[in-house]
């Protein structure tokens, strides 16, 4: 018996659908338990990949809604990584994304997103560990996020790769985020792993 998969439309109809129900879900989240995981998440974060001074790191800068990147910004900062964040690159057709030390001035992008102002940038392929903001996982690594897919377009390249799957992507994330399964499109990137105040979950493909 032949299974019909979903067509483009039918999928991204539920991926929509889902979310908008998981932002929905990290909007309930009060100021003190945001705070409480975003700690639990740097702590378990470096336990799991054990921060080495010489990583160049990609983080972000939260939005008032989205797990809190601070703690662990200033954990690996203390460890003495080389920490950047993204920063998207208005002046691309592509809508493509680089990444800037976080040093120096900062400015509001067009969504809201604090990003910083340096001239320095580095291409996503000499980063060491990224960690990902996100609306939704599954054990997979498949990515649910806001749908701008900057990120998709910055990581395209490891999806053509066969051994070498630098640089590591971790999603930062509420144990809550993680489901079952999440209809994959063609053009995501898999995580290699999902940090949350629970724990370290691996990701695998299959």
């Amino acid at each position: 018996m032949r299974v019909a998969l979903p067509d483009s439309a039918s999928l991204s109809a539920a991926r929509r659908s889902l979310r908008a129900s998981l932002s929905a879900r990290r909007r309930l989240v009060s100021a003190a338990v945001r705070e409480r995981a975003s700690l639990l998440v740097a702590r378990n974060a470096d336990r799991a990949l054990h921060l080495q001074a010489h990583w160049r790191i990609a983080l972000y800068a939260a939005l008032p809604w989205e797990l809190d990147a601070g703690p662990l910004m200033a954990l690996a900062a203390a460890r003495g990584c080389r920490i950047y964040l993204p920063r998207i690159d208005r002046r691309q057709a592509s809508r493509g994304m680089r990444f800037v030390p976080m040093n120096g001035a900062w400015r509001r992008n067009r969504l809201g997103i604090s990003e910083p102002e340096g001239a320095e940038t580095l291409g996503a392929r000499w980063l060491d560990v990224v960690f990902l903001p996100l609306v939704g996982f599954d054990r997979r690594g498949v990515r649910l996020g806001t749908g701008g897919g900057f990120y998709d377009r910055a990581f395209a390249f490891r999806r053509w790769r066969c051994a070498w799957h630098a640089p590591r992507l971790v999603g930062l994330a509420y144990a809550f985020q993680q489901v079952e399964r999440i209809s994959a499109a063609a053009h995501d990137v898999l995580m290699d792993a999902v940090v949350t105040e629970e724990g370290i979950v691996r990701c695998t493909t299959g």
